[in-house]
């Protein structure tokens, strides 16, 4: 991204191969506006799946872990995440990060 917001996109597949059990959630981090991260967007099934095209259109990594997800999709929109949550998602964001550190790098060496 080229603004200092970070978006992120936890996502959980179940077991079976269903859209309609597939979960996702979108955070948005602006340290110049936020304390902590947001959830805004949630949803399961078809809902989920039009946040992962959305996220994939727009080159923004997807991570994959449904323990967090399930926890994520708890929480209220547009609200910050609970403090509890701090450290997981600061590894979330630490793993964004060295993906968009490392897609620079590459798109610079093919300048």
């Amino acid at each position: 991204m080229n603004d200092n917001r970070r978006s992120s996109v936890p996502y959980s597949d179940s077991e079976v191969d269903s859209t309609a059990d597939k979960k996702a959630v979108a955070l948005r981090y602006d340290p110049g506006e936020n304390s902590a991260p947001k959830v805004v967007a949630k949803g399961k099934g078809y809902v989920a799946e039009n946040i992962l095209a959305a996220a994939q259109s727009n080159s923004i990594p997807v991570y994959r872990n449904k323990s967090l997800v399930n926890l994520l999709m708890a929480l209220d929109l547009d609200k910050e995440i609970p403090a509890e949550l701090y450290t997981t998602v600061a590894e979330l964001l630490a793993y964004i990060y060295r993906l968009d550190r490392k897609h620079r790098r590459r798109t610079e060496e093919r300048l």
